[in-house]
Parts: C-alpha cells; structure tokens; sequence
C-alpha cells in the first residue's frame, strides 16, 4: 500500500465550485471589489451606447485594473492572463476574461473618471476612519520612461548632424548627375538614398524646433526669476541706504544650449540621475501620502529633475480635495524640497513644514547633536526661517516612497528654469540656534547655543509666525 496520497487532477465537482469559497475572508481583492461597488459609477455607465455585443460592465473592468495594479501587475496582457491563472483575479473580475485590448481602452477612455473616483475611494475611507488629513509626507521618485536615454538628441549634436547630412545630400545629388556618364556603386539606390538623409534632416528641423520653443519658455522664466531678484537687491540697497553686498545675479542666456536635449522616442520625458548612481530617461513622479494609513492623497507626474519646486502644485491639489477629509496641519519632506519659497508656501497654507535643511550621516552615534551629513540644500535667504524649519525638523517623521505608472497620462508640466545652490562655508557646522517656543505657540526666539558659531546679532531674533502654524509640539531635542 502506497504512503501517498493519490494525484488525481480530473475528479468532477458533484456541485458547481463558487470562487467565493476560495478566498479568506480578509483577503485585498474582497475589499477592492466592495469598494468599487461603492462608487459613483453612473458618467462612465452613461457613455456606453447600448448597442452590439453586452459590454463588461465598469466595475468589473475598474476593479480588476485596481487589483492588478495594487498587487503589481500593471500590463494589461499579464492581468488577461492573471485572471485565468489567479484564484484572486477570478474573483475580482467575477470568472470572466476580459481581453488586455478591452482594458487599455477603458483605461485610457476613462482616465479622468478614474482619477474623479479616487477621491471616492479616500471618502469611503475617511467615513471608515482609515485617513484623515493631518499630517502628509511628500516625496518623489523617478520613474523609468518607455524610452533609451541613448534616443536623446543634444542641440549641438543636431546642429554638427545637420551638416554632416546636407553635405551627403549634396555630394549624393552630384553622383545621380553624374551617373550617365559614371558607375553608380553596385547595390546602391540614389533616390533611396537621398530620401532617407531627407527625413533624417526634417526630425532634425522638428527637434530642433521643439528644443528652441522649450529655450523660450525656459528664458521667459528665468528672466522673471533675473528681474524679481533685482527688484529684491534695489529695495533692499534703499531700505539700508547702502548699496547690495555680494555679486549681482547673472542674466539668463537667450536662446538653447548645446547640451540640450530632446529624446526622439518619448520627447516628454528627461534625462534624470537616477538612486545608485547613473542617467536614465525618466519621469519625476511626485506622491502625498497620509502619515496615519499610508494612503496616497495625491500625485503628479513631472519634468522636473529635482522636487524644489513641487511642493506648490502638491499644495494646490491638496486644497482641491473634499472639505470633508480634514485639513493638513504637518507637511513632511526630505532636503530636496528645501527652500524659503516652499516654506513660505506652506506658511500661506497655514501647514507646518517640518522639511529637512540638510542631509543626515545615517546611524550617528548614541547621545550625539544633529550634525552636518554629506551635503546640504540652498539656505534661504531669510536665516529665521531656516532655523524655523530645523526646529520643526527635529520633531521627526516619516517618509515613504511610493512608485506611480506613467502610461497613458496627459501631457506633462514643463520643468521650469534650474535653482542655483549657494555652498555652505568651511567654518559652518550645519547646526542652527536652539530655540525656546513661547506658551501660546504664536512665537519663536532664537538664542545663541552652545553649539553655534554665530553672533548675537545674527541669533537674537524674534520670528513671527502665522496663526495656527504651531498645531503640535515641537521637540528641540538632538538624536
């Protein structure tokens, strides 16, 4: 007698099986499909015609796309496959088998819908107490783009292939002259020829066309940027009545650079360092999460090579959401957003910005102050308010990354003009003030610590700060 058990794969059910039987009853794909019965799904049920074959109905297809992409299946032709693979699958799309044509062309038919509902989802989970907005961490990630960095095409290239190609147009125009009287090489076609060097000089004429139009706009910014920082100096050369330290800012350069690049494959991508070193061709994707269930609140996809400039529109789509998931009091992020201008917005806000002025040494040694890591961001101009932010820093909190996928959405933001970075002096220590927090939390002086080099004139100060802005304690402690 044989200590196995037998393998029979061919045993009839007596009763049709029921995929509800298969899943625990905690299981993620129960939860996405309550959900999405849940929803508000009437604009995308109205835009079906009612006419041919019965179409599969929007949660089904919604639901499944959820599944698929929270568990890490994104290609529609892999949830196809999942869902006859997958117990899970089966469940969510209820054992039918929608084809990966039909769910690319919902998901792109339907993108905007689909972006509307998410704001469902976060109301569902706010009446079921998973999110409230209090405290957002903001952070972003590069996302590889559908395309090799190896298809960019520099402006200065372009100009040197330009030439390069006229010049074998003229010297191929001359042999087809010629070529009553000479022998054409053997198995080349004149005409052929000519007319791919042709097209090759007309996708150079349109990039170089699209690389100067993004000069424009990049000039147009940095000049408003140029005439605002001389407005600042002349205001200020009057106020003290001496005139500007330090060298005047540089006027931007009209007109494209060499180095400026336009990929051929996906033009709105760019070339972005990316975590471990090294260039890709990539996307900037951008993702507020609430700190209490990681619950993503809000997200955007840009050029952008660094995030100094992200933290204003990730405000503006925080205020679009619904009164009814509360207000942001705490805004988390790391050194790279760093600078008075994102200070400065979130005090208009009325949100604490609790942003990392510096880079941290990982594991520091026990009982030790914050300390200099191994780079720092742009101070800003306004020295009590840089201290402000590295008191709200020493508070703590946490950062989570997130990855978004970048197909199918609509046209990028343009990156806007570079920030110049203004180094640290040797002599600098990257310690700011300790400070002392007033009882009724309305201001914040700075006085000379043991541990800061400056003089009294430059830390005995008094920093106003907006009403409501200190919704939590701040803890002055060191690591």
């Amino acid at each position: 007698m044989s200590p196995f058990k037998p393998i029979n794969r061919h045993t009839s059910y007596l009763f049709p099986p029921s995929v509800d039987d298969w899943l625990p009853e905690q299981h993620l794909a129960r939860f996405v499909a309550d959900v999405v019965e849940q929803l508000d799904l009437k604009e995308m049920e109205r835009a079906y015609r009612g006419t041919g074959t019965e179409a599969f109905h929007p949660a089904l297809l919604l639901s499944t796309l959820i599944y698929g992409y929270a568990t890490g299946v994104f290609s529609s032709r892999k949830i196809e496959r999942a869902t006859y693979d997958s117990v899970a699958f089966r469940y969510v799309a209820a054992n039918d088998h929608p084809d990966h044509d039909t769910l690319n062309t919902f998901r792109k038919r339907f993108l905007p819908q689909i972006e509307g509902l998410m704001v469902q989802v976060l109301l569902i989970a706010q009446a079921m107490k998973l999110v409230s907005l209090g405290h957002i961490a903001l952070d972003g990630t590069k996302v590889k783009a559908n395309a090799s960095r190896h298809s960019a095409l520099s402006y200065g290239h372009s100009l040197k292939l330009e030439q390069q190609l006229k010049e074998e147009v003229r010297k191929l125009l001359a042999l087809a002259e010629a070529a009553d009287h000479e022998a054409v090489p053997d198995g080349m076609s004149l005409p052929e020829e000519i007319a791919r060097r042709e097209d090759r000089l007309s996708a150079i004429a349109a990039a170089k066309a699209k690389i100067e139009a993004r000069a424009r706009e990049r000039f147009e910014q940095e000049q408003a940027d140029y005439q605002t920082k001389l407005a600042r100096r002349e205001a200020k050369s009057k106020e003290t009545g001496k005139p500007p330290r330090g060298q005047p800012p540089a006027p931007p350069q009209i007109g494209p650079a060499d180095k400026d690049q336009i990929n051929l494959t996906d033009e709105e991508s760019r070339i972005m360092k990316v975590t471990g070193g090294g260039f890709e061709q990539c996307y900037n994707a951008q993702v507020a999460v609430d700190m209490d269930s990681l619950l993503i609140v809000g997200s955007n996809t840009v050029q952008a090579c660094n995030d100094k400039q992200q933290i204003e529109p990730m405000l503006k789509k925080l205020d679009a959401l619904p009164d009814a998931l509360g207000n942001i009091g705490t805004l988390v992020a790391d050194t790279g957003f760093y600078s008075e201008a994102n200070v400065n917005a979130c005090a208009t806000h009325n949100i604490l910005p609790l942003i990392a002025v510096s880079w941290e040494a990982h594991h520091p040694a026990p009982g030790c102050r914050r300390h200099r890591g191994r780079g720092h961001a742009s101070p800003p101009e306004d020295k009590s308010r840089a201290s402000l932010v590295r008191a709200a820093q020493m508070h703590g909190g946490a950062r989570d990354r997130h990855r978004q996928i970048g197909a199918g959405l609509p046209a990028v933001p343009v990156a806007g003009p570079r920030q110049r970075q203004r180094r640290v002096g040797p002599g600098s220590n990257g310690l700011e003030p300790e400070a002392d927090v007033r009882a009724d939390g309305v201001s914040l002086s700075l006085g000379p610590s043991a541990h800061s080099k400056k003089s009294p004139m430059q830390t005995n100060r008094q920093v106003n700060l907006p009403d409501g802005a200190w919704r939590r304690g701040l803890s002055l402690t060191g690591c």
